[in-house]
C-alpha cells in the first residue's frame, strides 16, 4: 500500500478542503517551522474536528532559519553590507536575524552563510557589539522569511528545540500520536526524541543531511519509517548525486524493513499551475519503482493554488503505479 503524508497550510487548513484531501491520506502534517506555537492546539483541533485521519507534528529541529523579511522578499546586492542582529524582529536590504534564538552567539568572523538555497550567500567580517555583527554580501540574491541556511563548517544545534518540545507536549495531550523528526543525525538524537514523545507513538525520522545518511542504519533502529526531504538533503549533498542517493537510502531501509517516504518537488509546478510537468510525474512514478512506500506533498498542499487537483494528481499517478506492478 502506498500512503500519503499531506502537508497542511494557508491553502488547505479549512474543514471543506480537509475532507477533499483526507482519502486516503496516511496523515495530515503540520510543519512547526512554519506555524507558531500559539496557533498548534487550534490547528490539531480544527483538523481532528474535519478528519479522522490522525495529525502529525513535523519538528522544526537543528535547523537555522532566517526570521521575517520586509514584505517577505529582500534584494541583497553583491558586495553590499549587511549588520546581523540577535533580537531584530524584521529584516530589510541591509539588516537581518536568525533563530533559534542561540544562532546569533554561534556565528564566528569569518563564516560564510548561505541562505535560502544559495539564493543569496553572505560573510560575516566584523563583530560590532555583543548584538550585532557585519557581513558583506559575497552573492547577491533575493531572500524570503523563515528559509533555511548553510554555515561552512560544522556546528552543534539542539536537536529538539524548545518551540519543538513544548508542541510535543501539547500535541500528546490532544492525542496526537504521530511525529516527524527533523534533521535526524544519529541514534542519540533519534533516542532523544524517542524519550520525548513515548513509545506508544509513531516516530518518522527525516534524513536530510549528510550525517543522516551516513548514520542510517542507527537512525532505522529507533525510527518506525523515515522521511527522504530532497530538498534540504540537495544542500549539503550535490543535487546531481540526489537520485543515487535517494536509491542507496531506499534499498538500505528496506533490508531493515522500514518504510520510506520521498518529499520535495514531487508536483512543485502545481504550486502556480493545474497540471505538473511530464519530469515530476516521471519522478513520482521512478520513486514508487524504487521502492519507497510514500509520498510527501509539502509546499504544494501547503501554499499552493491547487491542494486538491495536486492530491488527485498523487492519487492517479499512485494507481497508474499499481497497475504496472499487476502486469
Amino acid at each position: 500500500m502506498i500512503k500519503k503524508i499531506i502537508t497542511l497550510g494557508p491553502a488547505s487548513l479549512n474543514s471543506s478542503t480537509i475532507k477533499k484531501l483526507q482519502k486516503g491520506t496516511y496523515i495530515f502534517r503540520i510543519n512547526l517551522s512554519h506555524v507558531s506555537l500559539k496557533k498548534v492546539p487550534s490547528l490539531i483541533k480544527k483538523i481532528q474536528k474535519s478528519t479522522k485521519v490522525p495529525v502529525c507534528i513535523d519538528t522544526e529541529g537543528a535547523q537555522i532559519r532566517n526570521k521575517l523579511m520586509k514584505n517577505e522578499k529582500v534584494l541583497f546586492k553583491k558586495n553590499s553590507l549587511i549588520s546581523i542582529h540577535k533580537n531584530l524582529k524584521k529584516g530589510d536590504k541591509k539588516n537581518i536575524s536568525f533563530h533559534p534564538p542561540n544562532a546569533f552567539d554561534i556565528f564566528k568572523v569569518g563564516d560564510t552563510l548561505k541562505i535560502d538555497f544559495d539564493s543569496a550567500e553572505i560573510k560575516i567580517i566584523k563583530k560590532i557589539n555583543n548584538l550585532k555583527l557585519l557581513a558583506k554580501v559575497i552573492s547577491g540574491g533575493v531572500i524570503g522569511s523563515n528559509k533555511g541556511v548553510d554555515i561552512n563548517r560544522d556546528i552543534k544545534l539542539d536537536p529538539i528545540t524548545q518551540k519543538d518540545f513544548k508542541a510535543i507536549q501539547i500535541a500528546k495531550k490532544m492525542k496526537v500520536k504521530h511525529f516527524s523528526f527533523s534533521f535526524a543525525s544519529c541514534e542519540s538524537d533519534v533516542k532523544k526524541m524517542r524519550n520525548i514523545i513515548g513509545n506508544n507513538s509513531i516516530l518518522i525520522s527525516k534524513i536530510e543531511n549528510k550525517k543522516g545518511v551516513k548514520n542510517l542504519e542507527e537512525i532505522l533502529k529507533f525510527s518506525d519509517s523515515i522521511i527522504i526531504d530532497r530538498g534540504d538533503l540537495s544542500r549539503q549533498v550535490p543535487i546531481y548525486k540526489i537520485p543515487i542517493t535517494q536509491r542507496e537510502i531506499i534499498k538500505r531501509a528496506r533490508k531493515k524493513n522500514k518504510d520510506t517516504f520521498v518529499a520535495t518537488n514531487l508536483l512543485e509546478n502545481m504550486i502556480e499551475k493545474i497540471n505538473p510537468t511530464r519530469a515530476e510525474v516521471n519522478d513520482v512514478i521512478s520513486t514508487l519503482e524504487m521502492g519507497a512506500k510514500g509520498l510527501v506533498l509539502a509546499a504544494e498542499t501547503a501554499i499552493g493554488k491547487h491542494p486538491v487537483e495536486t492530491v488527485g494528481m498523487i492519487n492517479n499517478l499512485i494507481k497508474a503505479f499499481k497497475k504496472i506492478q499487476k502486469n
